[in-house]
């Protein structure tokens, strides 16, 4: 059943136009609220304007199942506020503070039509720069039911001689040539619905996506254009793959398709678009991470590389940078004198065999070709990568991360973002950790870069006066 939703878009007229929970629902590495808190997800993409600016459009997601039931004269409805904070982070200049209502009158539905999101677009016109994006989402019946999340913005203009492509927007579902032109999701002729949580398989078989090509007559240099599709999985393998000409008659174009992913096993996907010239095989590239959820699908691309002898498994393919790169994320479960040893290596053939040990000694099931134990803990590299990078550090570097990959996901989080007398701060509980521990991060520097301020588990950094330090005065 389809139904609609107040939701809202900021049309462009004739112009041209970050983790996650995702993680949680798909592998388990989410953050742990409590069973009634707002459940809320947001994607967004950036495309081209004009030679000054940047249009970027943020989807999300919107559960309506942990949200206060209202009901007024036999009719019940659910109201969900969502403020959209953006400001620029080298003038400080705040250019987007607005806050938006969504509602769904129940009464209209069935339990199971309840239990589905508000799925909405909105998009800001923005100069270039760098800029922070803050959405908070709460519940308008109970102001204590909120979620807030930040994601930086990178955003350079796309008017040049070059070819490029904008970002890649991953949809639910697509109709082409529609005529519902009062719908949020219309442009261009279509009607795309957007998937804000970026899960496909079970429920979404089919993955489709939009983008858009620029300066496809600007750039002289390119008369003979391909555009090549990739679906690369977790592994660096190539799953899918198509190549098609590009019919250089518009100066920009829109690029959309679909996907049937039914066949995929269950995992996180990369999807490529590439733009290539035929003569010199050069090009531009744009991408967007996925997740698959297939149960009944058998992982056969783990099997096929999960063999006992180094050259034909997985490390065999590693170039030395890569190497380093996986052993720099595992640090922080490797043991001073594993570290030591890594250090002291020389040469591709050496760090792969290291590898190759270092993770065979933490598989639970060596029987097994599947080392459940890497696969977990390459989820969480991938969930605080999202999760928790800043401008400056990667989320592997950051405090959050850290303790996310040593110790997993916490079972509560308190999320303080707006308490007037404080800066922002979190509390992450772990119940079943040496009878129950805290970790306390604060955001210091008003940049999402959230120190570890304060923790009870032992061997960790324990400040009981932590307050102090994220005091507003």
């Amino acid at each position: 059943m389809d139904y609609s939703v107040d939701a809202f878009l900021l049309l462009r007229g004739s112009a041209n136009m970050r983790k996650l929970v995702v993680l949680f629902l798909l592998f388990s590495a989410g953050i742990g609220f409590a069973q009634k808190k707002i459940n809320f997800e947001f994607d967004f993409a950036r495309f081209n304007y004009d030679s000054a600016s940047v249009y970027v459009e943020i989807y999300y997601s919107v559960g309506q199942e942990n949200l206060t039931k209202v009901t007024v004269n036999d009719s019940s409805f659910v109201e969900s506020l969502i403020h959209f904070f953006i400001q620029n982070v080298s003038s400080e200049e705040v250019f987007v503070d607005k806050k938006y209502i969504v509602n769904s009158n129940l009464s209209e539905f069935d339990d199971e039509d309840s239990r589905r999101n508000f799925i909405g677009v909105i998009g800001f016109r923005l100069p270039e720069g760098q800029y922070l994006l803050k959405i908070t989402a709460s519940d308008h019946n109970d102001e204590s039911n909120f979620v807030s999340m930040n994601e930086q913005l990178n955003l350079t203009s796309f008017t040049t001689d070059k070819i490029m492509i904008s970002d890649i927007g991953l949809a639910s579902r697509i109709i082409t040539e529609s005529a519902n032109t009062e719908s949020i999701f219309y442009k261009n002729t279509l009607e795309v619905t957007p998937n804000p949580i970026n899960i496909f398989g079970q429920n979404y078989p089919m993955l489709f996506y939009y983008s858009e090509i620029y300066n496809l007559l600007n750039d002289t240099n390119s008369t003979n254009t391909l555009l090549n599709k990739q679906i690369i999985n977790s592994l660096g393998m190539k799953v899918y793959e198509q190549t098609k000409r590009i019919l250089q008659n518009n100066n920009s174009i829109v690029e959309v398709g679909a996907i049937n992913v039914t066949k995929f096993p269950t995992g996180s996907y990369t999807l490529f678009l590439n733009l290539l010239d035929e003569q010199t095989n050069l090009g531009v590239s744009s991408s967007k991470k996925f997740f698959i959820i297939n149960p009944g699908v058998e992982d056969t691309f783990f099997v096929a590389k999960a063999n006992t002898d180094i050259i034909s498994s997985e490390f065999g393919l590693l170039s030395e940078e890569e190497c380093d790169e996986m052993f720099f994320t595992a640090k922080y479960i490797a043991s001073n004198k594993e570290i030591e040893r890594f250090g002291k290596l020389s040469g591709v053939d050496s760090k792969r065999e290291f590898l190759f040990n270092f993770w065979k000694a933490r598989d639970p099931i060596v029987e097994t070709p599947y080392n459940e134990f890497k696969a977990e803990y390459m989820k969480r590299i991938e969930h605080v990568e999202n999760r928790y990078k800043t401008f400056s550090k990667r989320g592997v570097r950051s405090d959050r991360g850290r303790v996310y990959l040593i110790y997993g996901e916490p079972d509560e989080i308190e999320l303080h973002p707006n308490d007037y007398d404080k800066k922002p701060y979190e509390i992450w509980y772990y119940h079943s950790i040496e009878g129950g521990v805290l970790f306390v991060f604060g955001d210091i520097t008003g940049y999402s870069d959230y120190e570890l301020l304060h923790s009870t588990k032992r061997g960790e950094m324990r400040d009981d006066n932590w307050v102090r330090r994220i005091s507003a005065n």
